[in-house]
């Protein structure tokens, strides 16, 4: 019996940016298109250039709509959306790039709503080109969220078996500490124990990181932890999910990277981004440079499939030819895989 491959939207992120390298890099693998049928969302004339900058034994052909793909390797499909590449500059901000990367996250988002692709992941984007572009949204999972009407999404970092959603995201840290609330807190611990279960996981342990030092050490540095904290992990255990916490950071985590814990609940962006950074990425100390970036962001309550590297556009080594693939590779991985978990 043949086996559908799913096909998946891969958006190249900002083009001025590290995103279309890392990008052909993974589509130069045959691996891929064994297990999923690929198609680049972007520019194609960007992603020629981009091939024949790296000398990748790569053709391209360009599409208006999905059915003329040609899903064989040694051929990346582009979805062509016909940037003004005169204004793209590799490495430099601009409104030209912020508004093709954030052209590029609608239409694939609106290729994924209208059923014509099976999951999509998405290359890295730049902020600060997108609000020059006009379009205000702090990032990819605000984006998903607005485009598909979703009211309760949350932000996945996996890394083996490191799993990480926040209470909050981009705001700012001020924000963020009157953002732990009851109601919050239970809503993400709930995105993480279905997450944990799409991902095969049948009946996960979540650990719930305190906001303060020492998880409050009793109400001696806040009283977060008793009043919000405390009472939304123990609603989350009458409905079945074992869960334990509020736990000090600086011992979740470690905690969890030993596989204590198949999940683990942070109250905030950089609670949870440092550790997982620290797990993924890999310093070269006598290059100087990133040896390699892993890690895979998900997001989850959306009506579709969201997988997306977990690091940045990296403008500073744009055009130079060193960006890892690994971290686009693990996001394929996990939408072929979510695909999968969805239509058993």
């Amino acid at each position: 019996m043949t086996i559908k491959k799913p096909v998946l939207g891969i958006t190249m992120g900002d083009p001025a940016s590290i995103g279309p390298e890392v990008a052909v890099k993974a589509l130069a693998s045959p691996s891929i298109y064994e297990r999923c049928n690929p198609l680049l969302v972007g520019d194609a004339e960007i992603c020629r250039k981009t091939i024949e900058h790296y000398k990748l034994d790569l053709k391209v052909n360009p599409v208006d709509a999905v059915a003329d793909a040609k899903f064989e390797f040694g051929t990346i499909d582009v979805y062509d959306l016909k940037y003004d590449c005169a204004e793209i500059v590799t490495g430099q901000n601009s409104i030209a790039a912020g508004d093709a990367a954030f052209k590029s996250v609608v239409k694939v988002i609106e290729l994924a709503m209208d059923k014509e692709i099976d999951a999509t992941v998405t290359g890295p984007i730049n902020k600060e080109s997108i609000h020059l572009a006009g379009h205000f949204f702090s990032g990819h999972t605000e984006i998903y969220a607005h485009y598909t009407n979703t009211k309760k999404y949350g932000m996945l970092l996996v890394e083996d078996d490191l799993r990480v959603i926040h209470v909050s995201t981009h705001v700012s840290l001020r924000q963020a500490c009157d953002l732990v609330k009851k109601d919050r807190i239970l809503d993400t611990i709930d995105l993480i124990v279905k997450a944990c279960r799409q991902l095969g996981i049948a009946e996960p342990k979540i650990g719930v990181a305190g906001l303060n030092p020492h998880a409050s050490d009793g109400g001696l540095f806040g009283d977060e932890e008793e009043h919000e904290i405390m009472p939304a992990i123990e609603e989350a255990r009458k409905r079945g999910y074992q869960v334990e916490g509020p736990v000090p950071a600086d011992t979740l985590f470690p905690k969890a990277i030993g596989g204590v814990y198949d999940g683990v609940v942070a109250m905030y962006h950089d609670q949870g981004h440092i550790p997982f950074k620290v797990v993924g990425f890999n310093w070269d100390k006598s290059a100087r440079q990133m040896k390699s970036v892993r890690g895979v962001n998900i997001t989850l309550g959306l009506p579709i499939i969201r997988t997306s590297v977990d690091h940045g556009t990296a403008m500073e080594i744009a055009g130079k030819g060193i960006a890892s693939p690994d971290a686009m590779n693990l996001a394929i991985d996990y939408a072929i895989n979510m695909v999968g978990v969805n239509n058993r």
